[in-house]
């Protein structure tokens, strides 16, 4: 597992291990933003914070995305008009000029914490 330099100063915490389902998402409010927190124990990294506004439904539901890989790229796809968008980097499959922020996420022990610029 990659680790990550944390300084608890830069990094809030938004939740534990315990409340993550693994291979799903989970919504957390991160200040006024909310973040869609993905969960995958079986790929590297394990973790990852994403947007959760939908931009053509324009409605906060990608944490209710389904997870899937395509093309050797983990996705996960919008609830409502099913467009996919890379966890890595938020960038859609389906439409190229849109995308959705990310936010750098890690455990520190049993702590979720994500790194917000404010």
């Amino acid at each position: 597992m990659s680790e990550v330099a944390i300084t608890r100063a830069e990094w809030l915490q938004v939740c534990k291990r315990s409340d993550l389902v693994a291979n799903s998402g989970v919504c957390a409010l991160v200040g006024d933003q909310q973040v869609a927190l993905f969960f995958i124990p079986d790929q590297e990294p394990l973790l990852y914070a994403i947007d959760n506004w939908d931009p053509i439904a324009k409605a906060g539901v990608i944490g209710r995305g389904i997870v899937a890989e395509i093309d050797e790229v983990l996705t996960v796809a919008s609830p409502l008009y099913k467009q996919h968008y890379r966890l890595t980097d938020g960038q859609c499959l389906e439409e190229e000029d849109l995308s959705l922020a990310t936010f750098p996420v890690a455990f520190d022990g049993d702590d979720v914490l994500i790194k917000i610029d404010q």
